[in-house]
């Protein structure tokens, strides 16, 4: 059964930083490039950056310098270490496969609110 657990979000001022991470059971996860997705109230669900199973990563624009993408195939999860927040990063987070021709079931999700 394929599995996606987000952890980590919260409320943070701008400048803050969160540490999210995603657990990932049933699928062959050390073989999955994996992605981190956010969908902000109004708006569609947007890819945030991607990570390789070797360890390539990518970032859309607006996070790069800002959100580091790393994973621990041993475990089984990714992680998207955020600094430097803002008030526009404020989203539900959730990871999924990267390859959209592969999506698994979407978790719950993880609410970040960047606010002072």
């Amino acid at each position: 059964q394929v599995q996606l657990v987000e952890s980590g979000g919260g409320l943070v001022q701008p400048g803050g930083s969160l540490r999210l991470s995603c657990a990932a059971s049933g699928i062959i996860f050390n073989l999955r490039a994996m992605g981190w997705y956010r969908q902000a109230p109004g708006k569609q669900r947007e890819l945030v950056a991607t990570i390789t199973s070797g360890g390539t990563t990518t970032y859309v624009d607006s996070v790069k310098g800002r959100f580091t993408i790393s994973r621990d195939n041993a475990k089984n999860t990714v992680y998207l270490q955020m600094d430097s927040l803002k008030p526009e990063d404020t989203a539900v987070y959730y990871c999924n496969v990267a390859d959209v021709r592969l999506w698994v079931s979407w978790g719950q999700g993880t609410q970040v609110t960047v606010s002072s």
